[in-house]
């Protein structure tokens, strides 16, 4: 009753996992990740105990293969499970129980393993590897995943039709302010267009919820400080922190004020016209 793929990034620094579904909430039960250690999708009639199960044996050092045999050898309903698998050194696994609903299948490669169950058929997964394996490597993961889950969409997905999408992606320390590896997690629990609005939440995310690249941070000189602080004396507010906190700009403007990004100060300057 779902589509996923699970994959790590090109520069081994990444892993992710994207999915939809015709499920309320889907990412509620089938994705986890974890940096450096791996990413795995639980579904059909997914067992949600396998998350952690499989991060602690891909932790302890088994590869995506070992961590699937060890999940599937302890469970009686391994015939209704669906699993896909990416070890912390790229290596991929994937699991189609002969229990599971029609069309029902998956596929591996290099970095990833994508699959689904109740598909309008082959085609799903076909698609999504052909975006996957198209898309620019050197792309953050967030966005070669959600590529490749709106090409499984656009090919059909669930057969029952649409309710819920999901988009997971660890890197070590690329959470809110660096303290922890969560650098996207979004959930569409119930919507009419769940991917495409899985898209718009990931362009905002990104502007609030991910830190700036060198190429983005302008230096703040003293007159720009000046024309700063001006600004959010003008805006009612005791200083230029303030007001980045306000409109919750914190990963985009140093806390030192010795840089900022160019996209916030942009959005001072046309408030300034």
């Amino acid at each position: 009753m779902t589509f996923s793929i699970v994959a790590r990034s090109a520069d081994g620094e990444s892993w992710g996992v994207a999915v939809a579904s015709k499920f309320l909430a889907v990412g509620s039960a089938v994705p986890a990740a974890v940096a450096q250690v791996g990413a795995i999708a639980t579904q059909a009639d997914a067992n949600v105990a396998y998350k952690g199960l499989a991060l602690a044996h891909l932790d302890d050092g088994a590869t995506a293969s070992v961590a699937l045999l060890r999940l599937l050898e302890e469970d009686e309903g391994r015939d209704h499970r669906q699993v896909g698998i990416v070890d912390m050194d790229g290596g991929a696994a994937s699991h189609t129980g002969q229990a599971c609903l029609d069309w029902a299948g998956g596929l591996t490669g290099e970095g990833y393993a994508i699959q689904g169950n109740v598909l309008s058929g082959e085609e799903v997964v076909d698609a999504m590897q052909a975006a996957w394996e198209a898309s620019d490597p050197a792309q953050p993961l967030a966005r070669r995943l959600l590529a490749a889950l709106a090409a499984g969409d656009q090919a059909g997905g669930d057969k029952r039709g649409r309710q819920s999408a999901a988009l997971l992606v660890v890197r070590e320390g690329a959470g809110y302010g660096g303290l922890d590896d969560i650098a996207v997690d979004l959930r569409i629990d119930d919507h009419a267009v769940p991917v495409s609005e899985l898209a718009r939440l990931l362009d905002l995310n990104d502007l609030y919820l991910t830190a700036s690249t060198d190429e983005e941070k302008v230096p703040v000189t003293p007159e720009l400080e000046k024309e700063l602080t001006d600004f959010a004396a003008a805006q009612g507010h005791r200083d230029f922190h303030a007001w980045v906190g306000t409109e919750n700009y914190e990963m985009r403007v140093a806390p030192d004020l010795e840089w900022i990004d160019q996209r916030i100060l942009d959005i001072v300057r046309e408030a300034n016209e």
